[in-house]
């Protein structure tokens, strides 16, 4: 579930998330002169720096490393290297953002700032490339089990994923993901996080076939995400669990689904549809609330967590609360006009672009803004099993946990539980905030990893 934030403070370099950093090293074997080689440094945004890479080729071309936003060897543009004037910017990107500073050659630093939707934060650099990051949790080749790319149809597109499977004889039971809201590609990747290559890895070694997928218009997956909405995006569910159906290492009758975030909403979407044949639902952090009163809560906590005033608070509510009823109407248009008028109001150095605001305010978004979860999950006659995490800013347990209960309530066989001390992503956090998902080693704790796997031998026991 994206935080959707004021619309005058822009997320730096990707609009969804701009995470705290992580230590970078100096292993260049030797200083060339100038410019060219590799350089880093941190993007001094308050209270979460962010780590970012550069190298500089003798041709006068450049490309950026961004490990906690999956960014790696992107090509930069208006590259420039001499001394007096070295510059920069990110092609493809809302918000325009660049770079633009000097070579000291007596210190052998690059010093300048960097530029987005208006806002500037210093970027110092130092000879040598960027440290990787430290993810135990992430799973590496040799596996235990097959592995296979695969794709199929959804209406008019193509679907692109990923299929694991135990190599154990029989029919599986088997597992779809179902991604949260915005582009993500089939490993849901975030923060240098990879959760659902981790959740396939870790289902898959128990004796589940686990189909992760990239979301549309990301990888090899067509159309355009921020234009389809939810009964679109149920299809593209349905269309997973047909695909895996007509396998015949797969048992039919034991097909569920797993959704993070607003996934939660998507997989008791598609599991209430009739003759939809899906046997089970995890739902790991899913709102159970209408979407509009997720972003409000999301981001009255988030703002005040993250050191805001009460009048800064305030005002940010009220903001969303009057952006959110425009967005109730389904006017894509109507909504925009209202975020440019508030962004008109603002201070000329808090306002962001208009590419910025236009980018946010789409299709998908009011999909998720007007949809009430409360009839697909009250309809539910499945195993269900949903989590929550007790410092969840985006997906508050105190607000969800309640509702989800009662909604479930008629279902014979649903589990509502809250996980004290983690975060949105199931990771172990000191304050939940959306900054620290990078500096966190963990992926998902493994309690969640645990639960998923011994709720699910319970009820669908794989076949060894």
């Amino acid at each position: 579930m994206r935080a959707l934030r004021s619309l005058s403070l822009s997320v730096l370099v990707v609009v969804a998330v701009a995470v705290a950093g992580c230590a970078s090293k100096n292993d260049a074997p030797a200083t060339p002169a100038g410019v060219p080689g590799d350089w880093h440094g941190n993007i001094e945004i308050p209270d979460q720096p962010l780590p970012v890479g550069v190298t500089f080729t003798a041709d006068g071309k450049a490309t950026i490393d961004i490990p906690l936003q999956g960014v790696t060897a992107q090509e930069l543009g208006a590259v420039k290297t001499d001394p007096d004037q070295v510059a920069w910017t990110i092609t493809g990107f809302p918000g325009t953002p660049s770079f633009k500073g000097k070579f000291d050659k007596g210190s052998d630093t690059i010093k300048g700032e960097f530029s987005q939707s208006g806002a500037t934060f210093p970027l110092n650099m130092t000879r040598g490339k960027i440290a990787g990051l430290n993810r135990p949790q992430e799973p590496k080749p040799p596996f235990p089990y097959n592995s296979e790319d695969v794709s199929y149809r959804s209406g008019d597109i193509t679907i692109a994923g990923t299929l694991t499977e135990p190599r154990s004889a029989g029919l599986h039971p088997a597992v779809v993901l179902i991604t949260g809201s915005g582009p993500q590609d089939r490993n849901e990747e975030i923060a240098g996080h990879k959760p659902f290559l981790l959740i396939a890895d870790t289902l898959t070694r128990a004796g589940y076939a686990v189909l992760r997928t990239d979301d549309r218009g990301v990888g090899g997956t067509g159309g355009k995400i921020d234009q389809a909405n939810y009964d679109q995006l149920a299809d593209d569910v349905a269309a997973g669990v047909s695909f895996l159906r007509g396998r015949s290492e797969i048992d039919g009758k034991r097909i569920g689904v797993l959704g993070h975030s607003e996934g939660g909403y998507l997989a008791p979407l598609a599991a209430a549809k009739p003759d939809s044949g899906i046997a089970f639902a995890i739902l790991m952090a899913g709102p159970s609330v209408r979407g509009s009163e997720v972003l409000i809560e999301q981001n009255r906590l988030i703002l005040a967590a993250g050191g805001a005033t009460q009048e800064q608070v305030d005002a940010q509510v009220a903001y969303i609360t009057g952006l959110t009823e425009v967005m109730r109407g389904g006017d894509v248009e109507a909504a925009r006009k209202y975020a440019h008028a508030h962004n008109d109001s603002l201070p000329a150095d808090q306002r962001s672009k208009d590419d910025v605001l236009d980018s946010t305010i789409t299709p998908s978004m009011l999909a998720l803004v007007n949809y009430d979860p409360a009839p697909a999950l009250s309809a539910l006659r499945i195993p269900v099993l949903a989590v929550y995490g007790g410092k969840d800013l985006q997906v508050p347990s105190a607000q969800n946990e309640g509702p989800a209960r009662t909604a479930l309530a008629a279902d014979p066989d649903a589990t509502v539980h809250v996980f004290d001390g983690l975060n949105h992503l199931m990771q172990p956090t000191k304050t939940g905030l959306v900054s620290e998902y990078g500096t966190i080693e963990t992926t998902i704790d493994p309690a969640v990893l645990d639960m998923y796997t011994a709720w699910l031998t319970q009820r669908f026991p794989p076949k060894r």
